[in-house]
């Protein structure tokens, strides 16, 4: 499912346009943004939480050459699903 699937999906569900769905779905991806740029989790109970993980340096390889590099720290964003989430996919019965 991409994002336009996903909000044909909200807006038939909810009963609202498409262009609606489009705004509630874009202020939840702006919000989670701005929360974890501040370094705030976003805590869904059941679904998931979303928070900012700090990768610390390392040294990685070239593929092709094999050189040593350095890896800088970073900070990347993170998802951890929730229980009820887990449980859902862990009944799922996924196409073959």
């Amino acid at each position: 499912m991409n994002k336009a699937d996903l909000i044909g999906k909200i807006a038939e569900e909810v009963g609202i346009t498409k262009s609606q769905a489009e705004k509630a779905i874009n202020s939840f991806t702006g919000a989670v943004s701005g929360s974890l740029k501040k370094g705030e989790p976003v805590i869904l109970i059941g679904f998931g939480t979303f928070s900012v993980s700090q990768r610390s340096a390392r040294t990685g390889r070239h593929p092709q050459t094999g050189v040593a590099l350095k890896i800088k720290a970073k900070k990347v964003p993170k998802f951890s699903p929730g229980k009820t989430l887990k449980e859902v996919v862990a009944k799922a019965k996924l196409p073959k």
